[in-house]
């Protein structure tokens, strides 16, 4: 069962998130915050990080850059409501998935399987 921890502080997607993996057999793991998901990542391992780019406090670009240093091997997959170009093109450089927040819940759920299993993510345009 893969372990999932999502970042997100719109509470309502967050937790919509959640039952989405559950009911496709995944084990969900919510946070707030990029902060929250720092004060707890010494208690839990996770296969995958699903991160919202658009944070208060603590950005998902700042985030994934500081686990780039600590945590370099866990697999990110960023979300974000915003398609702006710029924000696809940062995400592309950090070499992790990017999932549309108004893409089908499939698509999220392809994206974290892939970055689990170590592949390379499916190129957005």
């Amino acid at each position: 069962m893969l372990r999932v921890a999502i970042v997100d502080d719109d509470t309502s997607h967050c937790r919509a998130l959640a039952r989405l993996l559950r009911v496709s057999g995944m084990e969900a793991l919510t946070y707030s915050s990029a902060e929250e998901y720092l004060g707890h990542r010494s208690e839990q391992t996770f296969d995958c990080l699903v991160l919202d780019i658009q944070l208060g406090g603590m950005s998902g670009f700042e985030l994934q850059s500081r686990l780039a240093v600590t945590d370099p091997a866990l697999p990110i997959v960023f979300l974000s409501a915003h398609e702006e170009p710029e924000t696809l093109s940062r995400a592309a450089r950090t070499g992790c998935a990017y999932v549309r927040k108004t893409e089908p819940g499939m698509t999220l759920l392809e994206a974290i399987r892939r970055a689990a299993a170590g592949h390379s993510p499916v190129p957005h345009g």
